[in-house]
């Protein structure tokens, strides 16, 4: 480690650019991982809000809650231990006066089961009548949007107000609006259709499926989620690549350096000095410089995490990124290794001109 640093000391410039390759990528991969994880949750935040087991859709909704509708009977039927019914329906949102739409997903409770009473208001109250809505705070966000404002569905002109928020419960990427499962209903199918819910959620295990219906566990349904899977997939392929990058990166620069080192290094041998020290020192570098490099580009992520609006969908993890960050590590102890093989067949006599 000695040796390693002088050495850095001495040739500043050159390891600095290494370093600043290493600060860049690293970066990237901290944004990536937020950014991943930001919207990983942004698609399943409300799923997660309301501790569930098991949910039955409809038997024909391939796994969508967008397609699924449970009839009255069909209800009536299932178990009703441990269960919450649910009216789900995508719609804009918009407010009575500048008429800002905002794509929302609004989802129907009943004030009687466990989602409803465990709602958790941030500000103002739980809804108590059919007129009146939950939100997300990221609507509250928009411009337009506040406690008490009156707002409407695209669809109709039927009014709601605003009377209460709940945090992070957002669903495939926008924000929930919680209302009455009769509020719900009407909008969605208009009068002439009672009682139809999209799921049935529980808390429970479900050991029959009422005729028409299918039971998912909620990972496999969240899994369903339109996007979800492919998003996640493409997120972790460009993390592992950068990583892969990471080691291709400093496995060539110490690999250029190394060359260049090699008198030096046969002179060291000629004084007694192992091939295992030298290799060492090589490795020395490449964890220093990975060191270095990881907490300046933590330090930028942290800035970058302070600033980003809340618009933008990133979560910043701390187990998370310190994951990441001893992988940058390892990968460029890895890239460090590659040039040892170099080092040790490094003959004195031949380095330092001889026959």
């Amino acid at each position: 480690m000695f040796l390693s640093l002088r050495e850095i000391k001495k040739s500043k410039f050159r390891y600095s650019l290494i370093c600043l390759v290493i600060v860049m990528i690293a970066y990237l991969i901290f944004i990536l991982t937020a950014l991943a994880n930001g919207l990983s949750e942004a698609n399943r935040q409300a799923i997660d809000s309301w501790n569930a087991e098991k949910i039955v859709l409809n038997s024909d909704a391939n796994g969508s809650l967008d397609q699924s509708t449970i009839t009255a009977q069909q209800a009536k039927k299932a178990s009703a231990d441990k269960r919450a019914d649910i009216t789900q329906m995508s719609a804009n949102v918009q407010t009575l006066s500048e008429g800002n739409k905002v794509g929302s997903q609004v989802i129907g409770l009943n004030k009687n089961q466990f989602i409803y009473r465990d709602l958790k208001i941030v500000s103002g109250h739980k809804l108590t009548k059919d007129n009146e809505v939950v939100v997300d705070q990221s609507l509250l966000e928009t411009d337009g949007y506040h406690l008490g404002e009156k707002v409407k569905f695209s669809r109709n002109g039927h009014v709601f107000k605003i009377v209460g928020t709940v945090k992070n419960n957002q669903l495939n990427v926008a924000p929930v609006i919680y209302a009455t499962n009769d509020a719900v209903q009407t909008e969605k199918f208009g009068t002439d259709v009672n009682h139809t819910i999209s799921a049935m959620i529980y808390r429970s295990d479900v050991k029959k499926a009422v005729a028409g219906t299918q039971i998912m566990n909620i990972e496999d349904f969240i899994q369903d989620i339109p996007g979800y899977s492919a998003q996640n997939s493409t997120f972790e392929f460009m993390i592992a690549f950068l990583l892969l990058i990471t080691l291709v990166v400093i496995s060539i620069f110490l690999y250029v350096l190394t060359m260049q080192k090699i008198p030096y290094f046969a002179v060291l041998k000629v004084q007694g000095v192992s091939n295992g020290y030298l290799a060492m020192n090589v490795v020395s570098n490449a964890l220093i410089l990975a060191i270095v490099g990881v907490v300046v580009s933590g330090l930028l992520t942290f800035l970058t995490a302070i600033s980003m609006p809340a618009a933008v969908p990133m979560t910043f993890d701390m187990t998370l990124m310190g994951a990441v960050a001893v992988m940058v590590i390892v990968m460029s102890i890895i890239g460090g290794l590659i040039p040892m093989r170099t080092v040790a067949k490094i003959d004195p006599a031949k380095a330092m001109g001889g026959s």
